[in-house]
């Protein structure tokens, strides 16, 4: 049995797997999800991919240059699950420091489209692929193979549901799941909420952070459950706010404080607010992190995005003490890294703050990156110390 063949328009491809509908002329198609073979104007191989009619990511490529058999699909995903688990296990020990953190990458373990993170007990798939989302049972089984006692669940979020054609899936409620890292202990609920139900990708930068919060009166801006704020209270922060719109988020991040017996203060208010406040205040924060959810969806809401990160940092520079440490994120994957440090040099001109950049950020190695495609890249972040 072959493949379903599919010519691209162009002898050239970027380095990465996406290929996209301007790249594929009219042609009889098969049915969304189905693995494809995809060949060059003259017919030459490309690769082996998974099609999808309804995205602008036309064709998701698995195998590039050399054959693979994803006919059997279980074969096939069980050995690119298990050369992830190898980096995960054996070179990054990550079982040894941490209960959570990502077994697959998508594109960076060459399955694109598709995020398993390990949670405790459960793996959670996160589907950003119709293809990986019709293969879900054989996945389910992949993992079974891994840990029989371990649960799976899978989730499509909103914004892979809208961009694929596909529906919005959450698992049910349930109760809390403690995690552990580096010594912090963490209330989840897996496969709900952002994400996968935790920010895996901040797991080097929160210890981090904690190693220079003793002493220092910390603001956590956007805190989500207390990843940043609650490990810088255990490391001897001298006050800690941390501060979220997210009532859910505050009460497991609350519960975090609570078994590491720290104390924290969780502020249900906007960051503009909280900050604007502070700017009031006599005695300044001297260690903020400054970490929103994704503002800039696509490269149409560009500016937009730009502009808002403007405005926080600039906010979060001003209300900042004198010789203040800011770490600083974006996860906006289409704002590359050079231009978030433009943003930063902006707000600080518009607070009249001087900056040092002292170290670079980015997600934890369990995020591997493919250097041919950019957007792997899309966590970036800079600790910067303000002028005293």
């Amino acid at each position: 049995m072959s493949y379903p063949t599919l010519r691209i328009e162009t002898d050239t491809l970027p380095g990465g797997p996406w290929i996209f509908g301007r790249q594929v002329p009219a042609q009889e198609t098969p049915e969304d999800g189905a693995l494809v073979e995809v060949i060059d104007p003259r017919g030459r191989f490309v690769g082996h991919g998974l099609y999808n009619g309804a995205s602008d990511i036309r064709i998701r490529l698995l195998s590039r240059g050399k054959r693979s058999d994803l006919r059997r699909p279980r074969e096939f995903l069980q050995r690119r699950v298990a050369s992830a688990l190898r980096l995960r296990h054996r070179v990054l020990r990550l079982h040894e420091t941490t209960s959570a953190y990502r077994v697959v990458h998508a594109e960076g373990d060459d399955l694109s489209g598709l995020i398993i993170d390990r949670l405790g007990p459960i793996f959670v798939c996160e589907y950003h692929c119709l293809g990986f989302w019709s293969l879900r049972e054989d996945i389910e089984w992949v993992l079974g193979q891994i840990d029989p006692d371990a649960e799976v669940v899978h989730r499509i979020p909103k914004s892979a549901a809208r961009l694929e054609g596909m529906e919005h899936t959450e698992p049910p409620e349930g109760p809390d799941v403690w995690i552990e890292e580096n010594g912090v202990g963490f209330p989840i609920t897996p496969g709900r909420g952002h994400k996968t139900g935790w920010f895996c990708d901040q797991r080097d930068n929160r210890q981090r952070v904690a190693q220079l919060a003793n002493g220092r009166d910390v603001l956590d801006l956007c805190c989500n459950a207390g990843g940043f704020s609650v490990p810088a209270a255990v490391q001897g922060a001298r006050r800690v706010r941390a501060v979220d719109l997210d009532e859910e988020a505050l009460r497991r991040g609350a519960l975090a404080a609570g078994q590491a017996g720290v104390d924290v203060e969780f502020i249900h208010r906007d960051a503009f607010n909280v900050l604007r406040g502070v700017c009031e205040e006599a005695r300044r924060p001297d260690l903020l992190i400054v970490d929103p959810h994704k503002l800039i969806a696509g490269r149409a809401r560009m500016e937009e995005g730009k502009r808002k990160y403007l405005d926080l940092n600039a906010l979060a520079f001003q209300a900042a003490a004198p010789g203040a440490l800011v770490a600083t994120f974006s996860c906006s994957g289409a704002l590359e890294l050079a231009q978030f440090l433009g943003i930063c040099f902006q707000a600080a001109r518009r607070a009249e703050r001087g900056i040092k950049v002292l170290e670079i950020m980015g997600a934890g190695p369990d995020h591997p990156q493919r250097p041919e495609f950019p957007r792997s890249r899309y966590l970036k972040g800079a600790l910067l110390a303000l002028d005293g």
